[in-house]
């Protein structure tokens, strides 16, 4: 059940809208939801239901008045608890718009401007007009509704002030030259409008609204504007440069998701958004079609699906591109944008596609190939033998592992010529001392079988490649398990960069033979 403030008062369950009777039980709804997970006594809310007309049982009429609404609300009624001296409704942080505003709040203050302008809107998106509209001419909700507001207009100005720092200027004008007419003395709007005006080439009209700024406040108030506007308007008089908007520094890393079909979107975005939560790394997604008429709808979907990365925190551009040779197009964006991972899309067929083969062996990068659907609920399994391709897919799995908050698992078959389990375990420690994360060692019998069991409830295996991959296969056991998915796959092969777990002596070595010069 969710509960709106931020606009008329409403309850939603699943898509209905609750009835919730008659205009006291409605005020009483809105003071418990204002003091939410907080006892209100029973003296507080007479006082604010009926002020100096209360009844003469006015502890009656409130429990008349409770019962009635928690009937009115079903099986939520069971959210309004009696607690000494008084009622509380009992709420989880999602079931109040008002909470979800102020999370999303928190979220865009410690955000890049471009994730916090998505967190932004979508807070402001929340409100569906005056808070409490319904309930404006109640006492008790004047204050909040004056809380609220400023809540809302101070939220706004940190959207405007992150959309100018994306270089919006231009399609800010409009918007602020209707928020200065309707807050005329909101100074920190009438500065947004100024500099968005002045980045336009618009100086004349930046220096017109501070005048214009200044008039309203000497008119309205009798005091002149604040330091900072005034700074603001010599900065403009000055064409000080610091007004010129700030190139963005380039993300220290990125990475490339390669979708090669609309239909595997989701399962690369859900392995690809926990690795780009990382600092200062970029998602970057990449439609190739081959088909000029598919390109318009391609574009449509990348748009749609960059917009909910912004929302969740995610730092992402898309672009969609026509190519007539994909691993070529995905090898050359791969270095060009000088990414530390690609991810593709590899169905079953693709496995022995001249395809795939290019773009694994040409990519400057690590690159991870997803075999099946994204990841679904259970552990994440790492077949691990002690070869460098296997600390490449710890790595990426630990990190997987971490983020979604499952199990790792590292599983190796028991050989009679080796201590499986030693080697296991010091794999396990490895990644708990660098990572901070707990993996378990399964210890399996030899044969593809175990390995295919094994895998049968994973989130998600990770299995590195060999570079003799294509020479040599997948072995018996890899390979079953890549043929035929019992869960999804993520082939992952290492790519030019130094190793990062991996240990001294599990790194590929050259070997020279010397042979003396022929006189």
């Amino acid at each position: 059940m969710e509960f709106r403030i931020l606009g008329p008062l409403e309850v939603a369950d699943g898509d209905a809208v609750v009835p919730l009777g008659g205009a006291k039980q409605r005020a009483l709804l809105a003071i418990l939801l204002l003091s939410a997970n907080e006892v209100v006594s029973v003296d507080r809310l007479i006082d604010e239901l009926w002020g100096e007309r209360s009844p003469e049982s006015g502890v009656t009429a409130l429990q008349v008045r409770v019962s009635q609404l928690r009937k009115a609300l079903g099986a939520g009624g069971e959210l309004i608890l009696t607690r000494a001296p008084g009622y509380v409704i009992r709420l989880e942080r999602e079931q109040l718009d008002l909470y979800r505003f102020e999370r999303l709040l928190g979220e865009a203050d410690a955000a890049e401007p471009a994730v916090a302008t998505a967190k932004l809107h979508e807070a402001l998106a929340l409100w569906r007009g005056l808070a409490l509209s319904d309930l404006a001419y109640e006492s008790f909700a004047q204050p909040a509704i004056g809380r609220l507001e400023e809540l809302r207009l101070a939220a706004l100005e940190k959207r405007i002030e992150a959309d100018l720092a994306l270089g919006r200027h231009a399609e800010l004008v409009a918007e602020l030259e209707a928020l200065v007419t309707v807050h005329p003395l909101r100074e920190r709007l009438r500065g947004h409008l100024m500099l968005a005006l002045y980045r336009c080439g618009r100086q004349a009209d930046a220096l017109a609204a501070y005048q214009t700024a200044r008039r309203a406040l000497v008119e309205e108030l009798g005091i002149e504007p604040s330091a900072p506007l005034r700074e603001l308007e010599q900065a403009i008089l000055c064409q000080d440069r610091s007004l010129d908007l700030a190139q963005p520094p380039a993300p220290e890393r990125s990475l490339l998701v390669i979708l090669l079909a609309d239909a595997v979107a989701a399962g690369l975005l859900a392995v690809a958004a926990p690795l780009a939560r990382r600092p200062v790394r970029e998602l970057v997604l990449a439609r190739l079609v081959d088909d000029r008429s598919d390109l318009s709808a391609a574009t449509a979907a990348l748009h749609d699906q960059r917009a909910r990365l912004l929302a969740d925190g995610i730092a992402a551009r898309a672009a969609a591109f026509t190519s007539s040779d994909s691993a070529h197009d995905a090898v050359r964006m791969a270095a060009e944008l000088e990414c530390d991972l690609l991810l593709l899309d590899a169905p079953p067929e693709l496995l022995d596609s001249p395809i795939l083969a290019e773009i694994l062996i040409g990519a400057p990068c690590d690159v991870g190939a997803l075999v099946g659907g994204g990841p679904q609920p259970g552990p994440l399994l790492v077949p691990f033998v002690g070869a460098e391709h296997d600390w490449t897919a710890i790595e990426l799995g630990a990190w997987l592992a971490r983020e979604w908050r499952v199990p790792l698992r590292l599983a190796g078959p028991s050989l009679e010529d080796r201590d499986s389990s030693r080697l296991l375990a010091s794999a396990s420690l490895a990644v708990q001392r660098a990572l901070g994360v707990a993996a378990e060692p399964l210890l399996l019998a030899p044969g593809a079988d175990e390995l295919v069991r094994a895998s049968h409830d994973a989130a998600l295996v990770v299995l590195g490649l060999s570079d003799r991959w294509r020479k040599e296969g997948l072995g018996t056991a890899r390979g079953a398990l890549a043929r035929s998915p019992m869960s999804p796959l993520l082939l992952v092969r290492r790519g030019l960069r130094p190793g990062g777990l991996a240990p001294r002596e599990s790194l590929t070595r050259f070997t020279w033979s010397l042979r003396p010069r022929s006189a």
